[in-house]
């Protein structure tokens, strides 16, 4: 058996942490519990989570003593460990200093230096806290239990190499049986495998057990839109589905993912009728130096953290008319109640029927927001989640713990959910060299 000691941040990360390390003993120092008292009346999200993991060890606190140990549902045993003054004295003389770090790794070494060698792991989401404990001895250790590695991220794609035959049966059949077994929704590129440069495009049915043909964009493009690559065939085929009721799409900057949601949701609103209104709305992170408050009601306030959103619509609206002329500008839209553009603060207890909901900057979520966001969907919601995980700036998350890249790869092969990864960049030859080389 193992024991894992636990860090604030992992409890205010995760406050479901506690239940995830199988049959083993999870230890809280005291120290823990202190600070996640101080973090109780936020409203953040952080405060949340100190309320409802302190709620949980009040529950295991009525089973039995903390300090001897709750018996978990997985088998586990939950312990608090008290630091004691002479612990701190062991460690190395830099790390004497009695604050809430260094009576943390203290309560650690002391579990390490009186249990069998390799069963002892400290887990924190702080990085300088983990090489403190490395330099003292101790198993040091990210908490992974969420994180999904950028790189073995889930891309929604794949290619198919078959008989010219099967292909003209695609084609002619507007279907394709295959034996391989594909995800739920995955792009496929079928490629005919004496000449490759004959290919055609569908998406896995796992209903129907077939390759179906994608979604056909009308020859005056989507709100003035047109794919420009593979992916983004794909990504409209998703977008364009009403079946698929939650579609991610990630990429780095320049691929189209705004562009491509915005233009797909204008056209199921606004033109068919699909969904009530189009809701855009994104977390509230700034890059760089936070200008503070500013003056105004609360839609002067949002407008500067908003005009990305406001950037892409009018791109959309100056492009629609065949003659050049815009039909509608997007204070219309929203004035029609077509279109609704608003933070993510305010979501939290909300019911979102029949609409098409676009979470922009998703990558700065926690997955246990975007789980708020998803559970918000009423009936006949869509939720389209765009997003590039290079591009972060929530110092709380990372490209592997993020909301984004965690929904991708838990939600991957579910019928009602699709995924794609935008590659190419398409929004000018000077944006993609700078997401390329910068």
């Amino acid at each position: 058996m193992k024991t894992y000691v636990l860090d604030t941040n992992v409890l205010l990360h995760d406050p479901q942490a506690i239940l995830k390390f199988a049959d083993n003993t999870v230890i809280l120092p005291l120290t823990v519990i202190e600070e996640i008292d101080r973090f109780k009346k936020d409203q953040s999200e952080t405060g949340r989570n100190a309320r409802q993991i302190s709620r949980m060890i009040d529950e295991f606190r009525q089973v039995s003593k903390l300090i001897d140990g709750v018996a978990l549902e997985n088998g586990g045993v939950l312990k608090v460990a008290i630091y004691k003054k002479e612990l701190i004295d062991k460690l190395p003389p830099d790390l004497r200093d009695d604050h809430g770090d260094n009576r943390i790794l203290s309560i650690a070494k002391d579990l390490q230096e009186n249990s069998p060698a390799n069963t002892v792991f400290f887990v924190t989401k702080d990085i300088n806290l983990r090489i403190k404990a490395d330099t003292i001895g101790l198993c040091a250790q990210d908490y992974r239990n969420d994180k999904v590695p950028v790189e073995e991220l889930y891309t929604g794609t794949g290619e198919v190499y078959l008989a010219k035959e099967k292909i003209d049966q695609f084609y002619e059949l507007g279907e394709l049986e295959l034996e391989a077994e594909f995800f739920s929704n995955q792009g496929l590129t079928l490629i005919n495998e004496a000449n490759p440069s004959q290919t055609a495009l569908g998406r896995y049915d796992s209903t129907k057990r077939k390759i179906m043909p994608l979604t056909k964009v009308p020859k005056e493009g989507i709100w003035g839109i047109y794919p420009r690559n593979r992916e983004q065939h794909f990504a409209f085929d998703l977008l364009l589905n009403d079946d698929i009721q939650l579609v991610s799409l990630v990429g780095k900057a320049g691929t189209g993912k705004t562009l491509l949601a915005i233009a797909a949701g204008l056209l199921k609103t606004a033109d068919e009728s699909a969904y009530n209104r189009l809701l855009v709305s994104r977390p509230v992170f700034p890059m760089g130096r936070d200008l503070g408050f500013l003056p105004g009601d609360i839609e002067e306030k949002l407008a500067p953290w908003m005009q990305p959103i406001f950037d892409n619509v009018e791109l959309l609206l100056s492009s629609y008319d065949e003659s050049g002329n815009r039909k509608r500008g997007y204070r219309e839209l929203i004035d029609l109640g077509l279109m609704e553009i608003e933070p993510l603060t305010y979501i939290r207890g909300r019911s979102i029927p029949k609409q098409y909901m676009i979470v922009d900057e998703a990558q700065n979520l926690t997955p246990h927001e975007i789980k708020t966001i998803i559970t918000r969907a009423g009936d006949g919601t869509k939720i389209v989640l765009t997003g590039d995980p290079f591009q972060i700036d929530n110092p709380y998350v990372d490209s592997a713990s993020n909301g984004l890249s965690y929904s991708v790869e838990r939600l991957k092969g579910q019928t009602i959910a699709g995924h794609t990864t935008l590659n190419k960049g398409e929004r000018s030859a000077l944006a993609e060299l700078a997401a390329n080389l910068l």
